[in-house]
């Protein structure tokens, strides 16, 4: 006979769904929040006057793949 001994296995803790959902509610609207603002302010759907929002944000807007002009 071999004397051999297993080393406990460990096993990752759950992550209850109930804590979870709260952080990705608000990961979500902070994701639609800056989809809006590279997306769409500007012209008829703008929030804030001016061009300022639309110049701040005009690069991420080509990185993402929106037309602006």
């Amino acid at each position: 006979m071999s004397d051999s001994t297993f080393a406990p296995v460990a096993v990752p803790a759950p992550i209850p769904v109930g804590e979870l959902l709260p952080w990705a509610i608000f990961g979500g609207l902070l994701m639609l929040i800056a989809i809006y603002f590279v997306g769409t302010e500007e012209g008829a759907m703008a929030l804030f006057n001016g061009m300022y929002v639309h110049e701040f944000v005009h690069d991420g807007r080509h990185l993402l793949g929106f037309p602006c002009h």
